[in-house]
């Protein structure tokens, strides 16, 4: 790819014209043609106000070989984005779980099997959508842990005492072993959230 191929892919990526891109570099709109056509080639004074205005660095503008720490960012973001769907429909799909096994044998009177079944289904495809998810979109972690993370995983070792706690008690005084087993998917659900939360407010921090 040579200078003009990638002058042109840079303007089309931040969704600029050429007479945008004329403006802000003080130039006719022909001399932008010409850059991306190859016709001719930036003068030296404008090498930086385009890497500027592309956010690359000299060496990936005219050589093409080394993206700079601008794209290394927006992908990481891009990541972080995806990791955050990814959970959040994970997160949506174990309420629809617990919501159908709740209405699904007493109110619709399902066989307990089948809709035990349905219940495992819907569980294990959001199992697999956020191991997936945190596998296929995994960011390099930090050596140091950072303050957010330590919380969250403090919140839910509380969360899982907690559910811990109440499930031997429930059970005992209730004798619902059947039913309350649905304490340790809640537990599950609440931890996703938990971890969802500090990664966005962690997202925010950074911008």
């Amino acid at each position: 790819m040579d200078i003009g191929e990638r002058l042109l892919d840079l303007r089309k990526s931040k969704n600029l014209s050429q007479e945008e891109v004329a403006y802000k570099l003080s130039v006719s709109r022909q001399t932008i043609s010409k850059w991306e056509t190859n016709q001719s080639s930036p003068d030296f004074d404008k090498i930086l106000p385009l890497c500027d205005l592309y956010g690359v660095s000299t060496d990936y503008l005219l050589i093409g070989n080394m993206k700079n720490d601008k794209e290394s960012d927006i992908t990481k973001q891009d990541i972080r984005e995806l990791r955050a769907k990814g959970i959040g429909i994970s997160v949506l799909m174990y309420i629809l779980s617990v919501a159908w096994i709740t209405i699904a044998i007493p109110f619709l009177d399902m066989d307990p099997i089948l809709a035990s079944s349905i219940f495992l289904v819907i569980c294990g495809i959001a199992t697999y959508k956020i191991v997936y998810t945190c596998i296929r979109y995994k960011i390099k972690k930090e050596v140091k842990e950072n303050k957010n993370n330590k919380v969250a995983k403090q919140i839910n070792e509380i969360i899982s005492l907690i559910v811990v706690i109440t499930y031997f008690i429930v059970s005992f005084t209730t004798g619902s072993w059947h039913i309350t087993w649905i304490l340790f998917i809640v537990c599950g659900l609440c931890e996703a959230v938990v971890k969802l939360v500090f990664m966005l407010k962690e997202d925010n921090n950074e911008k």
